[in-house]
């Protein structure tokens, strides 16, 4: 395998005992948990160089590496990247700065209290719905909800990740009694970050989701209506996005849910990253 570049080596380095430290896979420093996920991330660097690495990765590649060995893993990340979370791991973020806007839309019909609240604290998507999205909820949920969120997720796409958000937010903010603990930013944002084991418990969690009443085609809606806004203030497309039309990138194209993720393996590619016994 290439060496790679040094700049992105270090940052993954530095990243792999952060990873689920208590899960057997990874508590070694050095371990064969650890080993796979370095070549795993260090390979993506090496098939996207002009992407390189971003710390969201990282929780992904390892959940991914619990489930498959390390070359399936490094394909269905790939996939993740490039098919259902197209631009959210470029440098300049703005496809989840996009779906930002689309998610606080949305929650204006989902828990207007909510949004409501948001609005008067003037507090940014981006400072509580980032590592949502980018990590898929991997660093935020219980281990039990992530697998059912995960499920989800590869079966119907990133409008899942869509519904989880905007429960997470219904029933964190959403009522009067809620909000007596929010009365500034700062508290807002550790209601945000210290979610109630109720909101999160797998079964409950599964069943707001799919009781909530927010369509795909109501996210493709948002979401060309966003996408318009953003060109029209900052004069191009975000990265990662699709121009408008009846198929959004990461909702509903045809090369979504194309490829089934699990054992996913297309033929070589020139320079293609050796994972597993380079």
């Amino acid at each position: 395998m290439s060496p790679g570049d040094p700049k992105w080596l270090d940052v993954i380095e530095r990243d792999l005992h952060r990873q689920f430290p208590f899960h057997e896979m990874f508590v070694s420093r050095g371990g064969h948990g650890q080993q796979d996920l370095f070549r795993v991330l260090k390979a993506y660097t090496l098939y996207r160089p002009e992407e390189g690495y971003c710390q969201a990765q990282a929780p992904i590649a390892a959940v991914l590496l619990m489930h498959m060995p390390a070359e399936q893993a490094f394909w269905c990340l790939v996939q993740i990247c490039e098919k259902y979370l197209p631009g959210y791991y470029s440098e300049k973020l703005e496809a989840i700065q996009l779906d930002g806007e689309i998610l606080f839309s949305l929650l204006q019909k989902v828990s207007p209290v909510a949004h409501k609240h948001l609005s008067r604290q003037k507090i940014d998507p981006l400072l509580y719905m980032t590592e949502w999205f980018m990590c898929a909820f991997a660093r935020t949920l219980p281990w039990s909800s992530v697998l059912r969120v995960w499920d989800m997720f590869f079966c119907e796409g990133v409008k899942i990740i869509f519904r989880v958000g905007l429960v997470l937010l219904k029933h964190a903010l959403g009522s009067p009694e809620k909000l007596k603990a929010c009365q500034g930013q700062y508290e807002t944002i550790e209601q945000l970050r210290s979610l109630s084991p109720k909101i999160m418990q797998e079964a409950f969690l599964v069943q707001e989701v799919v009781e909530l009443p927010v369509t795909e085609r109501q996210i493709e809606r948002e979401h060309l209506i966003q996408l318009r806004r953003w060109q029209e203030t900052r004069g191009c497309a975000p990265e990662g996005s699709s121009p408008p039309g009846p198929s959004p990138a990461g909702l509903s194209s045809p090369g979504f849910s194309a490829s089934p993720l699990p054992g996913f393996s297309p033929p070589p590619l020139p320079g293609e990253p050796d994972i597993p016994g380079e």
